[in-house]
């Protein structure tokens, strides 16, 4: 056990099927998220289409003693009440010897891939209503992301004010936007200049990839590992993008990390960003930093959310200690509930307890507002 409070970067929530019932703009409700039964569980449909199924709040830590047990899909019913009723979520968390929680959405990750940008801003705002009103129970120990469809930057704007005057501490974005919507582009910059001046670190979560040529939308029954298994892809050339174009040397305050990615790819990332950069006398019209290379602003400006990465942590004096902030994914599958404290224990041997804490504790402290005194 900890000799202080260890908080999870990247814990989930599991959507209720009414989370978004009267939430929505009368012209959005037939085509808001639904849930609907079937032989093998129950799954959300949004639009008329299939997404996500419940697997990742029915299976919390079947992984370590009943694997041969795990399957696609899942009923609401079987759900564990932490992963949606703020009362037991907290319970959970000290059964876990975890005290708080930055919370990501579980459906909500499915629902990038709505193609209608209206109908997907109505669904963030009415999730993030609901998220807001889900850590009302414990705002300590609580701390909301944000869904925000960036594209329409008008409206993310605004939206990331609201969810700050709503209590939400970050928002997530997008990891992957199609390829006329990529983060090196100007139309972006009052959505950086808002996310700084708001204090409101901005999140690359795994798997919210917009629709993108060339990749089909999978959901769990037909999802492969070798997509999976690739999955940073998006979320390196989104961040590379951002530094290499210098929105973190205009924006010097602007925070954005990657979450659920792990941390071993990061040394020859960093590697990469700079060589790249060094061959500029070649590529004249490539943006030139006022002073240093683009691995100062990765480590300045990004922070970097893992659940059991030994290797990124033999590599943590290349990559940041200071970045690094350490998830349960509580409660899917693959979280690390109940057994997060012996988990913690194996990634962490040999680390100094002064490490130690910033990786389980201070960081995620600092940057979302924790008071850990």
């Amino acid at each position: 056990m900890q000799d202080h409070k260890i908080i999870s970067s990247d814990s989930h929530v599991v959507e209720p099927p009414d989370t978004w019932n009267g939430r929505l703009p009368t012209k959005y409700r037939d085509r808001a998220p639904r849930v609907v039964g079937d032989a093998d569980g129950d799954w959300w449909f949004v639009d008329g289409v299939r997404t996500n199924s419940f697997q990742g709040g029915v299976q919390t830590g079947k992984r370590f003693d009943r694997p041969e047990e795990l399957r696609p899909a899942g009923s609401f019913a079987d759900v564990r009440p932490g992963a949606y009723d703020p009362k037991e979520f907290v319970a959970d968390n000290d059964l876990d010897g975890v005290w708080g929680s930055v919370l990501y959405p579980t459906e909500g990750l499915s629902l990038y891939q709505v193609p209608d940008g209206g109908l997907l801003a109505a669904i963030f705002a009415g999730y993030n209503d609901w998220l807001a009103e889900f850590c009302r129970y414990n705002p300590q120990r609580l701390k909301g992301i944000a869904t925000i469809h960036v594209e329409d930057v008008a409206g993310a704007v605004a939206e990331l004010a609201r969810a700050r005057k709503l209590g939400l501490v970050g928002a997530m974005i997008t990891v992957g936007p199609a390829e006329e919507s990529s983060y090196d582009r100007l139309e972006y910059e009052p959505f950086w200049a808002a996310a700084q001046d708001l204090d409101m670190p901005l999140s690359l979560h795994i798997a919210t990839f917009r629709p993108l040529s060339g990749v089909a939308y999978e959901d769990n029954r037909s999802a492969r590992p070798a997509l999976i298994a690739n999955w940073d892809r998006y979320m390196k050339v989104s961040l590379a993008h951002m530094i290499l174009t210098g929105v973190f040397e205009r924006y010097p305050r602007l925070r954005v990390g990657s979450v659920e990615h792990e941390l071993g790819w990061v040394p020859f990332f960093l590697d990469r960003l700079d060589y790249t950069y060094t061959q500029r006398a070649r590529r004249p019209w490539w943006h030139r930093f006022k002073e240093g290379l683009p691995s100062d602003f990765f480590h300045r400006n990004v922070f970097l959310s893992f659940q059991e990465d030994g290797l990124g942590i033999r590599d943590r004096d290349l990559i940041g200690v200071d970045q690094m902030m350490w998830g349960s994914d509580y409660p899917h599958t693959e979280s690390t509930f109940p057994q997060s404290q012996k988990l913690l224990d194996r990634v962490l041997a040999g680390v100094p307890d002064e490490e130690r804490r910033r990786i389980t504790c201070d960081n995620v402290a600092r940057l979302y507002g924790f008071d850990v005194t």
